[in-house]
């Protein structure tokens, strides 16, 4: 199964040569799986031909905010709106959480209360895990469609399933701990206090359960694919 990751942004270039750029950690992440990969620089204009040109589709984050006014943006909404109506599975990270909802009638904002920053436990139906995250947007309102699949102390709408083919978490699976700490950083000497970039520092783990929401979307992606073969 081919899956398409849909770049939206990309990390400083000192950390994409120590850790990859998103699109590396993502496919480090889900490798082993049975998937394939291709990629496409949506955050450049760079978009697929058509929502049928892979067998499913990955969002990942970015430094953007969904609700900017840039055209990159709006045509990835439309490009996210086709794939859905077609039927074709897609997937978003953070970001990618985000402007899936958006694009789906959700609602999308920069949350008043400030960051998520650190390691910390997100409620799912089977369980708890502990994940990554990073972000001052939130999803506050999730589309007609969605149902609300995992949440934290901080984060309520953490992650979304559709009753079509489309599900989306707002946490870092693909984060190692070492990119985490020198994220947070970077954060603090643009604007973080210094405050809250400590706590968030005091809570970074290795985050094991990054594999565990890995089997979530490979699982999500294969389902999706084994049930359109069935049909045809």
């Amino acid at each position: 199964m081919k899956i398409g990751i849909l770049i939206a942004g990309n990390l400083a270039e000192a950390y994409e040569d120590r850790y990859g750029d998103f699109a590396d950690m993502f496919e480090e992440l889900l490798s082993g799986r049975g998937l394939t990969f291709e990629r496409f620089a949506v955050v450049d204009g760079v978009f697929p031909d058509s929502a049928h040109a892979c067998d499913g589709w990955l969002v990942t984050g970015s430094k953007h905010g969904a609700y900017e006014d840039l055209p990159w943006i709006a045509r990835l909404e439309e490009f996210i709106r086709q794939s859905y109506a077609g039927n074709v599975p897609i997937a978003g990270i953070c970001f990618g959480h985000q402007i899936i909802a958006q694009a789906l009638g959700g609602k999308v904002v920069k949350f008043p209360g400030g960051w998520g920053a650190g390691t910390s436990e997100f409620r799912l139906p089977d369980g708890e895990l502990t994940l990554h995250a990073l972000h001052q947007d939130q999803v506050i309102e999730a589309p007609p469609e969605a149902e609300v699949i995992a949440s934290s102390d901080f984060c309520a709408i953490a992650g979304l399933a559709y009753r079509g083919n489309a599900i989306s978490f707002q946490p870092h699976p693909e984060f190692s701990r070492e990119l985490m700490r020198e994220l947070i950083e970077q954060k603090f000497a643009a604007g973080m206090p210094r405050e809250q970039a400590d706590a968030a520092l005091a809570t970074l783990a290795d985050a094991p359960d990054s594999v565990k929401l890995a089997d979530k979307l490979a699982e999500f992606f294969l389902s999706a694919d084994a049930a359109r073969q069935a049909a045809e």
